[in-house]
């Protein structure tokens, strides 16, 4: 590894307001308060893990203290105050990680540092709090007063993945910006336009995957995107991000299905072995056929078919897939699955346990014959 390799996450982190992703409503409600110069004395962004809250005040913190914005309201990254700032030797902006610093007497010296004026000629001295829902309660009040009547030249931006674990009177005191999870459309977009950068081949399905697996973490999927381009040479292929991701391909869900509607049973139990002697837990299979099972419901109502987050090639096979299995084997099929996953943990053999829901499900579309079959005769007999 070259000695001046850096990490995407790190290298590709945004440096202004326009390049981050997925947060639109919160980067102009930021601009605009900049424009107009009516800052809030303390924000609070809250939201998932890395979806760009740090990200936002390290921005905030560099454009507001810049001489020579821009129009729009970016920093220009050229002036005394924003080169300081890109050389981490700023002293008017001050991190603090309150989950190695949650004590009293860490609020107490910020508070000290507090007292004195911006250096260099800056309007702001900016405090960046991360993970500020780890103070103790003791470090909450103590920070109460200073954060209701700071000096005019503070401003305080707190980030923490947990709103809930913070007190009342500070949320009270404070402009609450709630974040996003970023879209996998959003994800997939950016992916691709670093791999361009960084001369790296990719299939988008590839790209699909990360940005799934991700859950609208964009840090999650760039240091995924890193692993599976180290793995292949700079080539992120379907096939390479599946085998590093340790999931299952699509098509064992689909050939399952299909020998489902068969009554396969040969097929069902050797697809299985297959699945299982390449290490695959039996909870998470299970887990694999719910969500397949939920996708062909999905696909049988085109109102709710944008709910399918999938690559195009797989909502093809899903859309006709959906039409061979009918609604009622769909509920049934997901209630057995959903009785096997809440019994899997206290199952003493997992493999048999997993088994047999297969052969529930293999011989499902009989017994709701039978039972649709009797319940028409009962019918019958009434009238």
């Amino acid at each position: 590894m070259s000695e001046n390799y850096v990490v995407s996450a790190i290298k590709y982190r945004p440096q202004l307001f326009n390049t981050v992703i997925g947060q639109g409503h919160i980067t102009t409600t930021l601009k605009n308060a900049i424009k107009t110069d009516q800052l809030a004395h303390s924000f609070l962004f809250c939201g998932p893990r890395g979806v760009g809250k740090t990200t936002c005040a390290r921005i905030l913190a560099k454009t507001i203290n810049c001489t020579n914005r821009t129009a729009d309201a970016e920093a220009c990254d050229a002036c005394p105050s924003c080169v300081s700032y890109k050389d981490n030797n700023s002293f008017n902006v001050y991190e603090m990680d309150a989950a190695s610093n949650s004590s009293v007497d860490d609020i107490r010296e910020l508070i000290e540092q507090v007292r004195f004026a911006p250096q260099g000629g800056s309007k702001y001295k900016v405090y960046i709090i991360d993970e500020v829902h780890m103070l103790s309660a003791n470090a909450f009040n103590a920070f109460l007063k200073t954060l209701e009547e700071p000096p005019h030249y503070a401003i305080f931006i707190l980030a923490t993945t947990e709103k809930h674990k913070i007190i009342p009177t500070i949320l009270s005191r404070c402009q609450i910006f709630d974040f996003n999870r970023i879209t996998s459309h959003d994800t997939i977009e950016h992916l691709a336009e670093i791999c361009n950068k960084e001369d790296i081949l990719f299939e988008k399905e590839a790209l699909h995957l990360i940005a799934q697996k991700s859950e609208g973490c964009m840090r999650n999927a760039l240091s995924i995107m890193d692993k599976i381009a180290s793995f292949s040479q700079n080539k992120i292929t379907y096939e390479s991000t599946v085998e590093h991701l340790n999931i299952l391909d699509y098509d064992y869900y689909f050939k399952l299905m299909e020998a489902f509607m068969m009554q396969d049973m040969s097929s069902v139990m050797l697809l299985y072995d297959d699945i299982f002697s390449k290490g695959f837990e039996g909870d998470m299979f299970l887990n694999g056929c719910t969500e397949h099972l939920r996708n062909l419901l999905i696909c049988k109502d085109s109102r709710v078919a944008k709910l399918l987050d999938l690559p195009e090639n797989i909502k093809i096979k899903y859309f006709q897939q959906a039409n061979q299995v009918s609604s009622s084997y769909i509920i049934n099929a997901l209630s057995v699955l959903n009785a096997s996953e809440i019994n899997y943990k206290v199952a003493r053999n997992k493999r048999m346990h997993v088994e047999l829901a297969l052969i529930k499900l293999n011989y499902l579309s009989s017994a709701i014959e039978i039972i649709s079959e009797d319940a028409g005769d009962v019918l019958k007999k009434k009238f």
